[in-house]
């Protein structure tokens, strides 16, 4: 048997937020209405990036291929930015009454593991052996969803 101790401890931090809020029977304010709206918005973006990514996959001619339509257009990652939306509008929920505020680490400790621990990081190390992926990395966000850059243009051979 194996135990997942740390694991267990950062899902249970990560969590504190609504743990907080779901402790409290004060009516939600406008702080909470905008952490739902925060959350909402994450929910939907990791839902509509893993479906395009899911409906990329599907099809045969897009195999070897670097998906970059849609969200995947805007940021590299739109499943993580939308998992920490998620974990910042929780946090935004919690914050509307004391001591939620107090919680702020957890969605800070979210971010930071999905951008430079076990998420987004991981990822494009795998990632970067793939052709057109250095040219992906040029003209779409890491992390933080962006309008995409033009293509690079290569020089004429002569």
């Amino acid at each position: 048997k194996r135990v997942f101790i740390t694991q267990g401890v950062i899902a249970w931090f990560i969590g504190l937020p609504l743990t907080v809020a779901a402790s409290t029977d004060r009516p939600l304010g406008l702080l909470a209405w905008v952490g739902l709206a925060v959350w909402a918005v994450g929910l939907t973006f990791e839902a509509v990036g893993d479906a395009q990514l899911r409906a990329f996959k599907a099809d045969p001619a897009n195999k070897g291929r670097i998906m970059d339509r849609g969200l995947w257009a805007w940021t590299r990652h739109p499943n993580y930015f939308g998992d920490s939306l998620v974990a910042w509008g929780g946090w935004l929920i919690a914050a509307e009454h004391w001591p939620g505020v107090l919680t702020v680490l957890s969605p800070v400790l979210m971010t930071w593991l999905l951008v430079r621990v076990s998420g987004a990081r991981l990822l494009e190390q795998t990632m970067s052996t793939r052709p057109g992926y250095a040219d992906y990395i040029a003209r779409t966000s890491g992390f933080l969803p962006r309008p995409p850059r033009p293509p690079r243009q290569r020089p004429s051979v002569k």
